[in-house]
């Protein structure tokens, strides 16, 4: 059981001060109420980028927050983002509880869900069990049990499932949206970079039986069909914030072939 955190857990400082201060906060907000705090997503599978990546945490927690806890939470990632300035708007995760992962099963209830410097409630979709197997394949224990011990077994079949139905029911009804990659708040080249990649990791996950990051899975869809999504592929490996990416109709062409490919 990890109660501590590790300065040296990842190869950057900046990163590492801001994970601990969000570990020694949330420690000292939340006391026993926090289960565990997990570090996911790129820095936990060597696809870290500083120019495009966020810090993707998930935090398990006893009970639901009350107001004053959510406040309280609210403002630690305000100081967070003042003391590493870097990472103010690009520290992402998740406050969940306990009964919420007693089960692969979507939970039905919101969570806080921080992202771009904001908490808002949210309800979990098809990147539950996305998520879930990204954290038992790769996520790492801050404080805690280590992730096969607390969070519920999936498999490659469940993810892919999920993915078809986020296919379906999350990307398909961009294609008819002029507006799809216009989000308050969000750079549209940064969403555009995303839904390519995510289309890397679905075509690949349809195919093949391991984890894959998003740089090998966007290796992997270059290899195997062929030169036509190269440049876009390209395009959105090697995206940076401030850097365009392409158009809206390239990206939306590339999830229509996604959609043929794997028969969503």
């Amino acid at each position: 059981m990890k109660r501590g955190y590790n300065k040296e857990l990842t190869p950057y400082e900046d990163v590492n001060e801001a994970l601990a201060q969000l570990s020694g906060g949330l420690t000292k907000l939340l006391g026993d109420g926090l289960i565990g705090l997990y570090l996911t997503g790129s820095l936990t599978y060597g696809d870290f980028d500083l120019g495009s990546s966020d810090i993707d945490f998930l935090a398990v927690i006893r009970r639901e927050l009350s107001d004053e806890q959510l406040r309280a939470v609210g403002a630690l990632h305000k100081r967070i983002g003042r003391n590493v300035p870097t990472w103010d708007k690009r520290l992402e995760g998740s406050y969940v509880t306990k009964d919420m992962i007693s089960t692969k099963r979507r939970p039905d209830e919101k969570r806080p869900y921080i992202n771009g410097g904001k908490i808002n409630q949210y309800q979990y979709g098809n990147e539950w069990i996305i998520n879930l197997y990204a954290l038992q394949e790769c996520g790492i224990a801050i404080i805690g049990p280590e992730p096969r011990q607390i969070f519920p077994t999936v498999d490659i079949n469940d993810v892919r499932e999920a993915s078809k139905r986020d296919l379906i029911e999350d990307w398909q009804p961009k294609l008819d949206d002029p507006n799809a990659f216009e989000i308050e708040g969000y750079d549209s080249n940064h969403l555009k970079a995303y839904a390519v990649l995510t289309m890397c990791r679905i075509l690949h996950r349809a195919k093949n039986n391991d984890f894959a990051s998003k740089r090998v899975a966007s290796a992997w869809v270059e290899k195997t069909y062929g030169n036509h999504w190269s440049d876009l592929v390209n395009m959105a490996e090697g995206w940076q914030h401030g850097k365009a990416m392409g158009s809206d109709k390239e990206v939306k062409d590339f999830i229509k072939f996604t959609q043929e490919q794997i028969g969503a």
